[in-house]
């Protein structure tokens, strides 16, 4: 699912940034700038693991430009391509959630830009908003259901349908 308008990608501030991307579409502007404050510009070159399945999960990105590959650990096969994230999508939700565990490795397949959040304050500030943690977690809730349909997709296409 795309999160980020089109043909508004341009070098932006965070809190323009965040604007941008449907995902924070209708938050109030007060919320924006606090998330902003949170929030700040990074670069992962082509090739690096951004993290593994199984570690800490701390942070969650936007992504403004290049492609995350995020992959499965499955012994005897290696890491398994399970969805390709681009422009406008955001990666990371397992810091929600105890015990805050990737369920997936990332790495940056296409040179990444992207807006980090450190999990840990933005929990603080939903806690000290309730009204700003309950809109964020509902709209992670529906990445997050879009993400397991991506992936159970992504199953069929590597092990096919059952036999009749």
């Amino acid at each position: 699912m795309l999160w980020l308008k089109k043909g508004r990608q341009t070098m932006n501030s965070v809190r323009d940034t965040l604007g941008e991307f449907s995902f924070l579409d209708e938050v109030p502007d007060t919320w924006l700038d606090r998330l902003s404050s949170i929030g700040h510009k990074v670069t992962y070159p082509t090739g690096q693991r951004i993290f593994h399945e199984g570690e800490r999960a701390e942070h969650f990105w936007l992504i403004t430009s290049g492609a995350v590959g995020l992959d499965l650990h499955v012994p005897g096969r290696g890491d398994i391509l399970i969805e390709t994230l681009r422009e406008g999508d955001v990666l990371g939700w397992s810091w929600m959630f105890p015990p805050r565990r990737w369920h997936f490795g990332a790495v940056a397949a296409r040179t990444v830009h992207a807006i980090q959040f450190n999990g840990e304050e933005v929990m603080r500030t939903c806690r000290e908003n309730p009204a700003l943690g309950m809109d964020l977690m509902q709209r992670f809730v529906a990445l997050i259901l879009d993400r397991l349909q991506a992936t159970r997709m992504r199953l069929i296409d590597l092990y096919g349908y059952p036999p009749s």
